[in-house]
């Protein structure tokens, strides 16, 4: 049995070693040239307008050609973590720079950063997303100063590269003081973590690729400078990660609690979230020589074919019952993985898992950011990220399969037509309509063009041996020399890792010849043909043994409509069942005994796992209220309800006025047939009861009568927004953008203090806009204006809504149950008849206004904190 020390180069050797398999015909020497040109045409355009536009800034924003400056542009969430006024782009591309022969400007790069960049800038930044970036970027640099000054060029590079990365290594390190050694998830590049000035150290929770996509570049640090201190803090983290696995599927989750070491989230797959932990344990065995390292990707990898691999899907899988599948999309992320198949030496899944991949980006032209399994868009944004093309470079490398070839063509073809604007490549919001975003991220010039390069270049065109170097997940070449460097020095760190012996039965010491492995030249087109065939299909389920009915695609979580009689049909085959709750919702259970069949079954499973993916990316989002305003006397708009907006209709949110008049409540009161006081709600604004009927049946019965506006008012008694979360009403399921006027839903306590001022005052004249208006007024003159008015409405402007996305209800997040809000009809209500107004003493009027204005100010304070709280 060979030792890494002599194996290592061996095993580099036979990743590589392989036989020009001819599938098609061979690419001509000079169309190869011809497209590795493009390659470089297309890297100077995305690299020359981010110098030209954006330079010193982080980012290039290619549509208004302009630098993104962290604080001067709207925050983008997490996004932005990436970006610490460091010059994020240049220092990414620096070895892109050298590899692509552009040695001119590689010098000239190298002396920006060193004059230019700081490292101690008062912000705080992702420690993952900085350590793969920024400091492999500075190593990747560093790497390549080395090279050129060994060949006799930039004589005067002092290490001056290396002098920065470590700067920058030790305002990372803080971040790894914590019990379990896992790393905050964010660092102040100034003040470290956990002072009151660092804004930031108040993390629990950090993603498992975050804190185990730290080795090569720490330890890479290590053997540069001779100190063992950054590779003892990554393999610290690497070792608490390997002992947290679950032990019965050998799995990790995608979040853990960097104290308490449990798993947040235990869902487990290649993509996003776990996706470079596993590159790092192969890689960190190939670049230190660790047989431990690979003992373990081994171990994990083991445990992927068996429970997530599902040839050529990969799919996630819950860490404790692996047998169940944690989700019904994949994400982009994961297009890494056949290109570290290939490294393993698996060629095989990997060659069946890019050509779904391949398949996917003919249909969408870009691989979305999520697609389904029957290879429909789930998340439709693609920020050029280069992972497919990662994976094509290194099957291509293994294969010599001119295939490869023409797929980069294709990759090249895409960016050219679809992303390529005047000052760069912009990423594609959507890849159904070819939208863009403002967005050009550093790894697009680090990683993207490096992969199509080396897949067109010949060997002679490569200005050093690659096979040399590991690439890192951000494509930094460090290099293979490293491996010889003593780690004797590194200090032991205090964890309560035990120390494993090595179980050579589970190593895999050798990596296939693929001229033994595919003796057959046709093999891998035969592993392609069926999966270009499923996709082509769009992967229609089989129908043979389906029972009657079943017969047709399964229903999908965003399609459901709660009061569609051939849903609920559906539902019932599939084995769940609804149960209607005292607050109006219904929740939706599934046993699996009570299916039609199996295959209904798992129908079943698959829609409550897609409903609560739906109810947690709901939840996710923060739904702004609107505001019904009661601005007559004598409330003069201090009165002022939250509401909850319509997902059709007019967009108060986009109208400068919003809409104002008088309501009236509508006969018959639930709004589910033709008014019978059309004339009445005509110009002013219909109040309506929930249920009988949907919402968007209701806003056309009223607008048909001339209505300027809408409310719906809760039904279920003692609902409040105070207690209750907002949700828009949904559509009907079909077209609605004939419905243009404002339609707003009012809790049960909100709508009853609204009715309650109509029965008090007759008439009640509001306003409907996306927040609280002309408060404070002075009385006598709302007065005047009110009864100058009385008799006028303001004209609603009539503003379509896209309806693009998809309707979807509130829901529960449990794991077992799935709540949802139900669509009108569901349950049975009953209307109450408020159109006469009831005989009451002054006593009790004066009592009754006096509760009313105590709950009126209650509104009035939860109002405002909203606003303040710019929602």
């Amino acid at each position: 049995m060979l030792h890494s020390a002599t194996m290592l180069p061996a095993f580099l050797l036979l990743f590589f070693m392989g036989t020009s398999i001819r599938l098609s015909e061979a690419m001509s020497r000079d169309e190869k040239n011809k497209l590795r040109n493009q390659v470089l045409e297309m890297f100077d355009h995305a690299y020359q307008n981010y110098m030209d536009h954006a330079y010193p800034a982080d980012e290039l924003m290619p549509l208004t050609c302009r630098g993104r400056v962290r604080g001067l542009e709207p925050s983008r969430g997490d996004i932005d973590d990436a970006l610490g006024r460091f010059s994020l782009t240049l220092i990414d591309t620096l070895d892109t720079l050298a590899l692509l022969n552009k040695t001119v400007e590689f010098e000239e790069a190298v002396r920006r950063v060193v004059a230019d960049v700081r490292l101690d800038n008062d912000i705080v930044v992702s420690v993952f997303e900085t350590n793969i970036r920024v400091l492999g970027g500075l190593l990747g640099g560093h790497s390549m100063a080395v090279m050129l000054k060994e060949s006799g060029r930039m004589l005067w590079y002092k290490d001056e590269l290396l002098h920065m990365a470590k700067d920058l290594g030790l305002r990372l390190l803080p971040a790894f003081n914590t019990s379990s050694g896992l790393p905050y998830p964010r660092v102040n590049l100034r003040y470290g973590v956990r002072g009151p000035e660092t804004r930031t150290g108040t993390e629990t929770d950090t993603c498992t690729a975050c804190a185990g996509t730290i080795i090569l570049e720490f330890a890479a640090l290590s053997r540069f400078t001779g100190d063992p201190t950054f590779e003892a803090h990554a393999r610290r983290a690497l070792d608490f990660l390997w002992e947290k696995r679950q032990r019965n599927s050998n799995l990790v989750g995608t979040t853990i609690n960097i104290h308490s070491g449990e798993w947040v989230r235990r869902d487990s797959g290649v993509g996003a979230g776990i996706d470079s932990y596993y590159e790092y344990l192969m890689k960190a065995y190939i670049l230190l020589g660790d047989d431990q390292f690979l003992q373990r990707f081994n171990t994990h990898y083991a445990s992927i074919m068996k429970y997530i691999s599902q040839p050529p899907l990969l799919l996630d899988v819950h860490i404790h019952k692996p047998l169940l599948p944690a989700r019904t999309w994949m994400d982009s992320l994961l297009a890494f993985f056949p290109g570290l198949q290939v490294l393993k030496g698996d060629i095989r899944p990997a060659i069946e898992t890019h050509e779904m991949l391949y398949q996917v980006t003919k249909k969408h032209n870009f691989l979305p950011e999520a697609f389904t399994t029957d290879f429909r868009v789930h998340w439709a944004q693609h920020p050029l990220r280069p992972e497919f093309a990662e994976s094509t470079y290194f099957l291509y490398k293994a294969t010599r399969d001119p295939y490869y070839l023409e797929v980069g063509r294709t990759i090249l073809e895409n960016l050219n037509r679809f992303a390529r604007v005047p000052c760069g490549f912009a990423a594609m919001k959507d890849v159904r309509t070819g939208s863009h975003e403002d967005r050009m991220d550093s790894f697009f010039l680090a990683e993207m063009f490096k992969y199509l390069f080396l897949l067109f270049a010949e060997e002679e065109d490569l200005p050093f041996n690659v096979e040399d170097y590991v690439f890192t997940t951000e494509a930094h070449l460090l290099p293979l020399s490293l491996s010889t460097a003593s780690n004797s020095q590194v200090p032991p760190v205090v964890n309560n890792v035990a120390v494993e012996e090595l179980d050579d039965s589970n190593f895999e010491w050798t990596c296939p010849n693929t001229r033994l492995l595919f003796p057959d030249p046709a093999f891998p087109r035969n592993l392609r043909e069926p999966i270009r065939s499923a996709v082509d299909k769009s992967c229609p389920r089989p129908t043979t043994h389906r029972e009657p009915g079943m017969g047709r695609p399964p229903l999908r979580a965003q399609d459901f409509m709660a009061n569609n009689p051939e849903h609920l049909e559906l539902l019932r085959r599939m084995g769940v069942s609804l149960i209607h709750l005292k607050d109006g919702r219904v929740q939706l259970v599934q046993h699996a005994t009570q299916a039609v069949s199996a295959v209904a079954a798992e129908d079943g499973m698959r829609f409550m796992q897609e409903m609560m993916e739906l109810s947690s990316q709901q939840q996710k989002e923060q739904l702004p209220p609107r505001a019904v305003q009661i601005v007559s006397h004598p409330f003069f708009g201090r009165v002022v309800l939250t509401a909850g907006p319509a997902q059709f209709g007019m967009d108060l949110s986009k109208s400068s006025s919003g809409v104002r008049g008088y309501v009236t409540v509508a006969e018959p009161y639930n709004g589910c047939s033709e008014l019978s006081n059309g004339e009445i709600v005509a110009g002013r604004i219909a109040l309506l009861q929930r249920g009988q009927c949907m919402f968007a049946e209701k806003a056309r019965h009223i607008q048909k009568a001339g209505a300027i506006g809408g409310i719906v008012i809760d039904d279920n008694e003692g609902s409040s927004s105070d207690t209750a979360p907002l949700f828009q009403m949904a559509g009907d399921g079909r077209n609605t953008d004939d419905v243009t006027l404002p339609l707003l839903f009012l809790f049960h306590k909100e709508g009853n203090i609204l009715l309650e001022a109509l029965k008090e005052y007759r008439e009640v004249e509001v306003l409907l806009s996306d927040k609280a208006r002309d408060r404070g007024t002075d009385r006598a003159e709302e007065e005047d204006c009110s009864t100058e008015e009385k008799d006028q409405t303001s004209p609603a402007s009539s503003e379509p809504v896209d309806q693009s996305q998809a309707t979807t209800q509130e829901q529960s997040t449990d794991d077992s149950v799935v709540g949802q809000e139900p669509a009108e009809g569901l349950s049975s209500y009953v209307p109450v008849d408020v159109g006469e107004e009831p005989a009451v003493d002054g006593d009790s009027s004066s009592q009754s206004v006096d509760s009313l204005m105590a709950d009126w100010q209650e509104d009035l304070e939860a109002f405002k904190q909203m606003e303040n709280d710019e929602l």
